[in-house]
């Protein structure tokens, strides 16, 4: 059988403020092993777990790329380990395996993604309007919901959060919510019961300005999910409708509220 060298990354805890050359402090260690068709990324890590590294820490779930927990770093590009195949790398040379740079490591491969969480506590929730039917239920269009299901499928691996170079250049950057959780807001925004807005929050606390559309988000998704053309772009567009549109400004004027 045909063998291939793993380098992975292998480190204990940094300090949270240690920033991303933290991780070279400890180093990476080669693995060889010998691959069968069919495997993927994940399948030679839990080999190499099981004959060579016993104390490697990584963390997954599914092994089926919908839980999201498998995230990590394959020569350079953030991906999932149970959905990147041996048979799609170059193995002439070593397969590179390394945490999310954007995160603070726990150990290994693992990383400390609780700051995501956080984020999503501050997002209102959705605020649906008052049920418009006898039974008390409502009546939606679905090419209304069609519009939002793609936001749904959603895995909340982070890989669009480690690739954004403002989180990553900013580890847990409050003023700045990421690609995950703008998707998270325009699957709101756009839902046909929700009657709230989040705009200016938008705006003034989670930072949408902040993003230049570089779409290295959308190019990591492992759902496909369009995050710059249908969720931060409109999103976008929404906010400079309700605070830098002149005819809206004027508007408000001659109504007598205070300018935004």
């Amino acid at each position: 059988m045909p063998s291939a060298i793993f380098r992975i990354w292998r480190g204990a805890v940094a300090p949270r403020d240690a920033g991303p050359a933290a991780r070279h402090d400890a180093g990476f260690v080669d693995y060889s092993l010998e691959i069968t068709p069919g495997m993927v990324v994940l399948d030679a890590v839990h080999r190499i777990q099981a004959e060579q590294a016993p104390d490697l820490a990584v963390r997954w779930n599914c092994k089926a790329g919908k839980c999201g927990s498998c995230s990590a770093e394959i020569n350079g590009m953030p991906r999932l380990m149970c959905m990147t195949r041996l048979n799609h790398l170059p193995l002439d040379r070593p397969v590179q395996i390394e945490p999310m740079k954007t995160f603070p490591i726990v150990r290994d491969l693992v990383t400390d993604v609780s700051w995501n969480y956080s984020v999503k506590r501050r997002i209102r929730p959705l605020a649906p309007r008052p049920p418009d039917a006898a039974d008390g239920t409502w009546r939606m269009q679905q090419q209304d919901m069609d519009r939002v299901q793609e936001f749904r499928k959603c895995i909340e691996c982070y890989l669009c959060q480690d690739v954004c170079h403002v989180l990553r250049e900013h580890q847990g950057f409050d003023a700045f919510a990421g690609p995950r959780f703008f998707t998270h807001i325009a699957a709101l925004e756009m839902h046909p019961l929700d009657r709230d807005s989040r705009l200016r929050e938008l705006r003034e606390e989670f930072g949408l300005g902040l993003c230049n559309i570089t779409k290295c988000c959308t190019k990591v998704c492992p759902e496909y999910i369009h995050i710059t053309d249908n969720a931060i772009i409109p999103l976008k567009e929404r906010v400079v409708d309700e605070f830098y549109d002149p005819l809206k400004k004027l508007f408000r004027r001659k109504k007598g509220s205070a300018p935004a």
